[in-house]
């Protein structure tokens, strides 16, 4: 398995990735906390202490690297977390958030309306007029 990297993490940790992103943090902190029993870890297991930091400084690139590190680590010694780790990772990785680039373009005609244009937006609504508006 390819390592996780830590944009990755990061990625999911400060819920750049939105509902999707949240998610699958929240995928992963099951797996992390998860015995191959299917029942919680009585005490801290291999990449608690990571993810817990992580997700305090989210945007913290070498708490990322620290959790990635580990779950490698955990993945090499566990069969059975190397498993779900990959079906995460896989599942992650369709995500790209914030990895690529895009094109925008517009020609021609009359466009009426609002007009978008970029990659990976979430939360976004038009012709709202927020709380206590009318349309």
């Amino acid at each position: 398995m390819d390592s996780i990297s830590a944009e990755l993490l990061v990625t999911m940790a400060t819920g750049a990735a939105g509902e999707a992103g949240r998610q699958l943090w929240a995928a992963l902190s099951g797996l992390v906390r998860r015995r191959p029993d299917g029942g919680e870890a009585p005490e801290p297991v291999a990449g608690e202490a990571e993810l817990v930091s992580l997700a305090e400084a989210p945007h913290d690139v070498a708490r990322a690297r620290a959790l990635s590190e580990v779950l490698g680590l955990r993945a090499e010694q566990d069969p059975w977390f190397l498993a779900g780790l990959t079906r995460w990772h896989e599942e992650a990785r369709r995500l790209e958030t914030g990895q690529g680039d895009t094109s925008n373009t517009i020609s021609g005609g009359t466009q009426n309306g609002p007009v978008l244009q970029g990659r990976d937006f979430s939360g976004i609504t038009f012709n709202d007029p927020g709380p206590g508006g009318s349309r």
